[in-house]
Order: structure tokens, then sequence, then C-alpha cells
């Protein structure tokens, strides 16, 4: 209701203005009741404002500060990568595998450590048309830089595989180790654990996803038939984790598998229209908040709407799964290494905010004298694809080969899209 000559104006009916002598009673009637509505309206809002203001402090407070890794970060500050495009964001998402907290100790001893059991950088496009998250193996071999532990001492600099520094230096330590080795600014950070995870997938009533074969993973903690199966959360987090019973029982299957659940989830979740639905909404934001710590820039409320706000109108076709170009390593077979030029290639056009491409199943290895061109089932892409052995006598592709001599269009990686029916 508009009235600017009401009481919410503050302005008072002179002469020309307001109505005749013979209709003061009828306009003192008029502001009592405006009076007495505005009041009304008031009570209601303040009423609603004050059930919103309580399911908002509920999720502020569910969300722990990194604070200890913030302060280790601008400690080694000097040393950081620098941004090289302004709004083009870098998040380092880490799955903890601890074991400590509700619902987690039936996933094995409380050893009193946390592990990196899934970690994903994921990059936003500075104009927010695209993301692109990159996995990063466990077992990859890389400089993990030395570290402070929870007590306080410093660990020395270490070749080790990844996770390593999750151990021993939690989060801003496997910050500082992903930095040295993609050379990329890391924006911010958050760490979910297993039970944040379980909650999730309850909360979007179960995810989707096809299944070859069936599984029965007594380590896993999973049984499940072959086609089309929706799991809840405990199975979900069975799934994802699951590693020598599902596919070929390489580290790289996992990950892949990691991926398309995730794009099944932003699926899910837009389909649903949680978003825009209060009441769906709320059960998301109360899984996802719960069991989430992340670096002081996000951990409110206010940082995460922020970050989702920027993403919400990213189209599902442009929000990429890939994992970084790795292979089996040259002294252990059951360690990664990078497979270079193209991981370099991949951590460059990231950092400057320049596209790739995935395609969902790689291209036939090259003939022996045949032109990339030619070869390529995918068009223009000049990339052939270094192989590795899955264990089982088959091989695999896992990212491409820049071939000298060709154009440098967007570099094609094998992975998916969340846009991608699991399905179909």
């Amino acid at each position: 209701m508009t009235d600017t000559a009401g009481p919410s104006s503050g302005r008072r009916e002179g002469p020309g203005q307001g109505a005749s002598p013979t209709g003061a009673g009828v306009i003192r009637r008029r502001r009592r009741w405006l009076r007495y509505t505005a009041t009304g309206v008031a009570v209601v809002v303040l009423g609603a404002a004050g059930v919103g203001w309580a399911a908002y402090e509920k999720l502020n407070g569910n969300i722990t500060a990194d604070n200890d890794a913030a302060a280790e970060l601008a400690r080694y500050e000097k040393e950081r990568p620098t941004a090289l495009v302004r709004d083009a964001q870098n998040i380092l998402l880490i799955g903890s595998d601890s074991r400590s907290g509700a619902g987690n100790k039936k996933y094995g001893r409380d050893s009193g450590t946390e592990r990196s059991d899934t970690t994903i950088l994921l990059h936003l496009s500075a104009n927010r048309r695209s993301a692109t998250a990159m996995s990063l193996p466990r077992d990859l071999m890389v400089d993990v830089p030395s570290c402070r532990r929870p007590g306080g001492t410093r660990t020395e600099p270490m070749f080790a595989m990844f996770n390593y520094a999750f151990q021993v230096g939690g989060s801003a330590c496997t910050i500082r180790t992903v930095e040295k080795l993609t050379n990329i600014r890391v924006d911010h950070h958050m760490v979910v654990d297993f039970h944040g995870f379980k909650d999730m997938v309850d909360a979007v009533d179960g995810v989707e996803v096809c299944l070859s074969e069936p599984i029965d993973d007594k380590a896993a903690k999973l049984r499940l038939p072959a086609g089309k199966v929706v799991l809840n959360g405990e199975q979900a987090l069975g799934y994802v984790r699951a590693r020598k019973s599902i596919g070929d029982g390489s580290d790289t299957d996992r990950m892949d598998r990691q991926q398309r659940f995730l794009g099944a989830l932003v699926n899910k979740v837009r389909s649903n229209d949680v978003l825009l639905n209060p009441a769906k909404l709320y059960p998301v934001l109360d899984a996802a908040t719960s069991s989430l710590t992340t670096d002081p820039g996000l951990a409110s409320l206010r940082g995460l709407y922020d970050l989702a706000r920027g993403m919400r109108d990213i189209p599902t076709e442009s929000v990429q799964f890939l994992t970084v170009p790795r292979t089996s390593y040259v002294l252990n077979a059951n360690r990664d290494q990078l497979v270079e030029p193209e991981a370099a290639r991949l951590f460059a056009r990231l950092r400057a905010d320049k596209p790739v491409a995935v395609v969902k199943e790689p291209p036939q290895k090259l003939a022996q004298g045949q032109s990339a061109l030619s070869a390529s089932p995918y068009g223009n892409s000049p990339h052939g694809y270094e192989e590795e052995s899955s264990g089982n006598g088959k091989s695999r592709a896992i990212g491409p080969v820049v071939l000298a001599g060709t154009p440098d269009p967007a570099p094609t990686f094998r992975g998916n899209t969340a846009a991608e029916d699991a399905c179909g």
C-alpha cells in the first residue's frame, strides 16, 4: 500500500493538501487504522524474521572457521602464487576420512589423524560461465613442503604421496602442496567429512546412478543390484569410496565414479528446484554446513551465499569434471606421477582462466604415421592420449598428449559434465 500523505511519510496535511474540516474525523480514523495495520504487519514481519534469524544463526553456527590454516598460510604469503585473473576463483574441496565425530567411527578405527580421501580443485571462471573441477589423486607423488603439525612441531620437506600433506599438516599443508604443484593460487578451501557427505545426499532424497553389474562389497558396506539405483547417503558414501570391487580396481576409475556422482548430485539439486524452495533448501544447507570447515572468508552463510550466487547461472553442460593427467609412478606401480607436459599445460590454462574441454570417452591411440587431426574422433582436437595399465591387462587413457607443431585450441581431457546423464 502506498500513501504519500500517511504517517509513514512524516508530512502534515495543510490547506489544499488534505480534506475539508468536515472530514477531519474521517482522516483521524484513517490514520489510526493505518497505525494499527502497520503495527500488525510489523509484528508479523518481526515474528517471521525471528524464525528466519534463528535458522540463520543455527546454519551460521554449524560452520567451523579454519583460523589455524589462515594463520599458517599468512606465514608463507610471500611464497604463494599470485592470482592472474581478477574475479576468477579457485576453491580446494577436501573430503576428509576422519573417523571422529558422530556417525563416522563405523568406517574404521579413529587413529587420531585425518587423511584427504578426495581432493578437488574447483576453478570458477571470472565471468562465471564455466566451472572446472580437477581431481588430484591421493596416491600422487608430490613435493610436500615443511608444514606445521597440530602440536606445533614442523615436518621436514618430503617427496611423498599427496594425502600425506593433509595427514601431517591439515588443510594449510594441503593448500601449500597444491600451490607448489600447480602454481595456482587457492582462494578458498572447504573440508567435509563422511557424515556431511551422507547428510547432503539424504537431504536431496538420494541420487540416481546406473550400475552395469551388481555390487557386493563388504568393506564398503555396499550391496546393490545392477541397473538404475537411487542411492541414499550411506550407500552413496560406499559407492564413491569403494575401489577394489567396482570397475577395474584403479584409483582412476574411482575418481571417475566420484566425478560422475558429483555431476548427478548437481543435477539433482537443480532438477528439484532446491535453490528456489526454502522447505527443501534448509535441510540441504543444514547438512552442508554441519560438517563443514572453511577458510574464514567462507565461514558464514553470507560468504557461502556470495560464492553460490556466482555459480547459480552456470549451465550444467559448463560444469566440468576431470582428473589431472597422471600415470603409474616409475618406481612403484601403486603410486601415481604427473604426465608432463600435459599436466603443466592444464595448470597454466586454469591459472590464466583459459578454457579446457572434456570428453566422455578417450580417442583411440594414434596409429603409427597417422596424423593427429585425421585420427581424432573429436573433430579438430590435436591430441593423442597417454595410457595406463589398470592391472587387469587393459589400458585406459588418462590425459591428452599435445603434439608438436599443432594449433592451440582448448585442450581436451577425459572427463564429464554435470549435464551428462549417467543413465543415458
